[in-house]
């Protein structure tokens, strides 16, 4: 007996409780309309956008920071006058690769280190000189991918930071410090 009346109270209350979400739906519905509308935290922080990067103007080919670069025989180096660190957070270089020929190839390139990502903005030949690279785009570090092993190696010989600050509020010549002092000694 006294189930029945529990059932029926609640049979009774029914239209009530249904207003109540009714009500509670509206407003969610109004509320969530409002916030769309209205300036939010996602609106107040700006898109990330990309500097622009202009073409290097000479290529150096001494005075260059060694980077160790395991099971290579090419010599890899940075030019410590292409180094800078832009308002979009990039870290952009020059890196100049030299067989035991002599014959140089070099590539300018910007890391973004908290998305551990590269780019190649340009390309230097010696019959033409520097070029922008065709389709250049963000792609992933790594070590496993002959396009990107060398820039992931930079990136972790100093140019993205050891203290964890992963390239934010870093400067060139803090940068520059770091990437001399894991350059390979007798440099």
């Amino acid at each position: 007996m006294r189930a029945e009346g529990h059932v029926a109270l609640s049979l009774r209350a029914l239209p009530a409780v249904a207003a109540m979400i009714a009500g509670a739906a509206g407003l969610a519905c109004a509320t969530g309309t409002a916030w769309a509308q209205s300036t939010t935290w996602q609106e107040e922080a700006p898109a990330w956008g990309e500097s622009e990067t202009p073409l290097p103007t000479v290529l150096r080919t001494s005075g260059l920071i060694p980077i160790s670069m395991p099971g290579s025989s090419l010599r890899f180096g940075i030019d410590p006058q292409s180094v800078s660190v832009g308002k979009d957070d990039v870290i952009r270089y020059v890196v100049v690769a030299t067989s035991a020929s002599g014959a140089v190839n070099a590539m300018q390139e910007g890391v973004r280190c908290l998305n551990r990502e590269v780019k190649t903005y340009a390309r230097h030949s010696a019959s033409g000189g520097w070029r922008a690279a065709e389709g250049a785009a963000w792609v992933p570090l790594s070590t496993g991918t002959a396009a990107t092993r060398h820039s992931a190696i930079i990136a972790r010989s100093g140019l993205c930071g050891f203290d964890g600050d992963a390239g934010l509020q870093r400067d060139a010549a803090k940068v520059l410090r770091d990437l001399r002092s894991t350059a390979p000694s007798g440099s």
